[in-house]
């Protein structure tokens, strides 16, 4: 995977970013991309404002590990003000409209502008994460935001991941000890049970086709 990785990279005209989103699927890619010969490469995440205290910690770690900062891209204070008048601290439960409202204003508009001038965005995402993501390929072109989008362990399956933390002592989220699987914002990610899958977690009032947060779904043609 490391010759593969550095092989696309390589090819890759411009600034490249990697999105740190607290999971362990992120420190592996990173741990990967150190490795690699990389001009100009920005490490950043979407600070919602409703992330948990465990993620918050790791991102110190992290920093110091990899002797290198991450940058926090944070939703426009206005639009937050005005979404939390319109649903409150739990109305994103309410319906699917309402949680796609939040996560737009928390995360897709931050990351609208985290991605900006860049050639490429290099994620963490696994095709075994979740029925949305089964088709997911090492390497595509997102149209919604006009960059190619480099999945480096798209073929992962959950124990090689963990293996690969383990041999080479990474920073691990604390939350996974918790019976996290999937991380993500405090009002809307739980401890998964026995037998459940990894996603479970994460909206789980909602069906499992309808699991993303809009940073990942891509553009409808036809």
């Amino acid at each position: 995977m490391l010759d593969l990785l550095q092989q696309i990279v390589s090819k890759i005209d411009g600034k490249i970013a990697l999105s740190f989103s607290y999971q362990a699927e992120d420190t592996a890619v990173l741990h990967l991309l150190s490795q690699c010969k990389i001009k100009s490469l920005e490490v950043f995440t979407l600070d919602t404002g409703k992330l948990f205290d465990e993620c918050k910690k790791l991102h110190k770690e992290t920093e110091e590990f990899f002797n290198i900062p991450i940058k926090k891209y944070l939703p426009k204070i206005d639009n937050v003000k005005d979404l939390e008048r319109k649903l409150g601290d739990w109305g994103m439960r309410e319906s699917l409209q309402n949680r796609h409202l939040c996560c737009h204003i928390r995360k897709v508009e931050p990351l609208s502008r985290a991605l900006k001038g860049k050639s490429a965005w290099i994620t963490g995402l696994r095709s075994a994460q979740s029925v949305t993501r089964s088709e997911l390929k090492i390497v595509e072109y997102d149209e919604k935001f006009n960059l190619f989008k480099i999945n480096p362990i798209a073929s992962w399956s959950d124990e090689k991941l963990f293996d690969y933390i383990k041999e080479y002592n990474l920073p691990l989220n604390p939350l996974y000890l918790q019976g996290f699987k999937s991380i993500g914002c405090k009002p809307c990610t739980r401890a998964v049970k026995d037998g459940e899958d990894i996603r479970a977690g994460r909206w789980w009032w909602e069906n499992p086709e309808h699991k993303e947060c809009g940073l990942h779904i891509k553009e409808q043609h036809g």
